[in-house]
């Protein structure tokens, strides 16, 4: 199985974790049951961000620094500053 095979198999896990998430607000459960699996969910996200982050500096940011493009080692980083300064929002 490939990382982003994997990523997507991650992700349809969330997306099902969502749906139980829906579910217990339709069934009008317990506040606090369905805050502990929305954390649940922002951690398999996060998780999910991580692996997509080592793959792009695994392949994309690794094949910058490897073509001896100054440019496009430039837009790479670039591109990562630009990120990590949206997740600081």
């Amino acid at each position: 199985m490939s990382k982003s095979e994997a990523t997507i198999k991650r992700l349809r896990r969330i997306e099902g974790q969502v749906r139980g998430v829906i579910k217990m607000l339709e069934e009008d459960r317990y506040c606090i049951d369905v805050l502990h699996q929305m954390q649940a969910v922002k951690s398999a996200v996060a998780r999910a961000e991580s692996e997509i982050l080592k793959d792009h500096a695994a392949t994309c940011v690794e094949g910058a620094i490897n073509s001896g493009s100054k440019k496009h080692q430039r837009e790479k980083v670039s591109e990562l500053i630009d990120l990590f300064d949206k997740l600081k929002r």
